[in-house]
């Protein structure tokens, strides 16, 4: 199941961004690290162009290191420049990641959150979007675990919670599931 990636090769994995049981997004990623709960990845900046949300611009030349898991419900994405400098954290509320070889699918559960690099605006998102999801009658349970990690997102962001959950992990015996299929 697991393999030892310390070998130098940079390993890619291709991140599948799921909405409403669709593919919203899907890129290729370079693999830092994954230790069988959570799963470190870098990329630049996916979609075509600009998106300005008014609060942050994500653009071309932007990387973002993206923290997804496999035991909470939700993705924690450092958003940088190009010349390096971080803008902030972007938190999707999500379904706990499932990796299969080289694939990392993620179901987005509408819900977001965003924290500047300062700390000093933190911004829950999207909370029309997750009621008229229909998520509430379809599954109640994912719903409360939805608002639960949100929640738990807000708190981290608060404090230093944020900067300690994308700490980087120690590298020693590095794990990586196995990249063939």
């Amino acid at each position: 199941m697991s393999a030892n990636s310390a070998d130098g090769g940079a390993a890619t994995v291709g991140i599948v961004l799921v909405k409403a049981g669709a593919t919203k997004i899907r890129y290729p990623a370079e693999l830092l690290h994954d230790d069988g709960t959570r799963v470190t990845v870098r990329a630049p900046w996916a979609a075509p162009g600009v998106r300005d949300f008014g609060f942050v611009r994500f653009e071309p030349g932007d990387v973002l290191t993206e923290h997804y898991w496999r035991d909470r419900w939700y993705a924690v994405k450092e958003v940088y420049a190009a010349d390096g400098t971080l803008k902030g954290w972007y938190c999707d509320v999500t379904r706990p990641a499932v990796r299969e070889g080289a694939v990392l699918t993620v179901e987005d559960l509408d819900l977001d959150l965003w924290c500047s690099a300062d700390g000093t605006a933190v911004l829950r998102l999207d909370e029309d979007e997750f009621e008229a999801s229909g998520l509430r009658a379809a599954d109640p349970a994912a719903a409360v675990a939805a608002l639960r990690a949100l929640d738990e997102l807000e708190a981290l962001a608060r404090g230093p919670g944020l900067r300690k959950v994308t700490e980087p992990v120690p590298n020693p015996g590095f794990r990586s599931e196995s990249l063939s299929a």
